[in-house]
């Protein structure tokens, strides 16, 4: 009988900056908590850690490795799917649940049981996303170490799947399989939805982060004479989900989907529609564009910034997403943000969280305030 897959988890380089050691915190805290649903699942051989900050998971219970790293996800000379690759030679893994360090923190114990369950036998691949993967299972683990390991997290279950022929299982598109902490917009949707683990919640209980975007945008998502606009990397789920489950219209712009994954926006050749009009007129007009076609918009930047060839520094990025246009240091995304805070709707910046996950959060929630205030008890 196959023995129980070991959890794998990701985590390092984040910090840096005060906004950069926020995410830090809080991924370290989302990423605990599920270590913890993990084990309470009784599902799992154990946990291991991968981490440059071994200091950071000192005490851990047992059952739950460290392997530190001699420098941090993204430095020069590192690649993920050799490092997992150690990992699963070190200690000689049977199966293995990989989820990156602050992915999927609305995971419960109940979540984590089936996703070990599904990969019970041998030759079966479970990912919350194909094209960009943030969580992928996989039996036997062995089947990593037998082709050309990716570079990132995001191509894994591709890479398996096309170069190793395991079968592909989709988990179910929810709010827990969708939503990540990519960025500061994330915490800020966890913060005013109620989500996460005690430990998750204990850092966002401890931020100060301006929710009254997001409240303006709520209750759009219930009202049927509303418009909202989404654009970014849009998965072919989202349009489906949004005819159902919202009130509102919806103006979808969907591109560039799996462009780190497939590599476009490190060649360069990510393009974008809606960039092409930014590239035109500039971010104030865009802007007000934007306030014609719609009552509220959420956008993906990062999409926009691989259009343009826009290297922006992570925490300028993470500025961005909070609309602290003021100190962000790179010129095109410190007007781009200056102008998306003074827009006359309400304009939601993030990564592709934001216009997955966190879009059916922040929905799921706009109904249950409804239901609060229209239909109480």
């Amino acid at each position: 009988m196959p023995g129980p897959p070991t959890l794998v988890v990701f985590l390092g380089g984040l910090g840096g900056s005060a906004v950069e050691d926020t995410m830090a915190a809080a991924c370290r805290a989302a990423a605990l908590d599920t270590i913890a649903a993990a084990q309470a699942s009784a599902s799992f051989r154990q946990a291991i850690v991968v981490t440059d900050e071994p200091s950071a998971f000192a005490g851990l219970p047992a059952g739950v490795l460290v392997d530190a790293d001699d420098g941090p996800p993204g430095r020069a000379g590192f690649h993920f799917g050799r490092r997992l690759v150690g990992v699963i030679d070190r200690y000689d893994l049977e199966a293995v649940v990989y989820l990156g360090g602050g992915s999927l923190p609305l995971l419960t114990a109940d979540d984590l049981a089936g996703i070990a369950r599904a990969c019970e036998r041998d030759g079966v691949l479970v990912t919350n996303n194909f094209f960009s993967s943030d969580l992928v299972a996989f039996r036997p683990a062995s089947a990593l170490c037998r082709i050309e390991p990716p570079e990132s997290d995001n191509a894994l279950a591709r890479a398996l799947a096309e170069g190793a022929g395991l079968s592909v299982q989709a988990l179910p598109r929810t709010v827990a399989t969708q939503l990540d902490i990519d960025g500061p917009t994330d915490l800020a949707v966890l913060t005013l939805t109620g989500g996460g683990g005690t430990r998750l919640r204990a850092v966002l209980d401890g931020l100060a982060l301006d929710l009254s975007r997001y409240r303006r945008a709520l209750s759009l998502f219930t009202d049927r004479s509303a418009e909202v606009i989404v654009a970014g990397r849009v998965g072919s789920h989202a349009w489906p989900y949004l005819e159902r489950e919202t009130a509102c219209r919806v103006r979808l712009f969907a591109e560039e989907r799996g462009m780190q994954a497939d590599g476009r926006a490190r060649e360069g050749s990510a393009r974008s529609l809606l960039g092409l009009y930014l590239d035109e007129v500039g971010p104030e007009r865009f802007f007000e564009g934007v306030a014609q076609l719609g009552d509220a918009a959420f956008i993906d930047t990062r999409v926009l910034l691989a259009h343009r060839g826009v290297e922006a520094a992570r925490a300028d990025r993470f500025l961005s997403d909070l609309g602290e246009w003021r100190e962000i240091a790179e010129p095109f995304l410190r007007e781009f943000t200056r102008a998306a805070v003074n827009a006359a709707i309400p304009v939601l910046l993030g990564g592709h969280s934001l216009v997955s996950g966190g879009l059916m959060a922040l929905n799921e929630f706009a109904w249950q305030e409804w239901e609060r205030v229209f239909r109480p008890e």
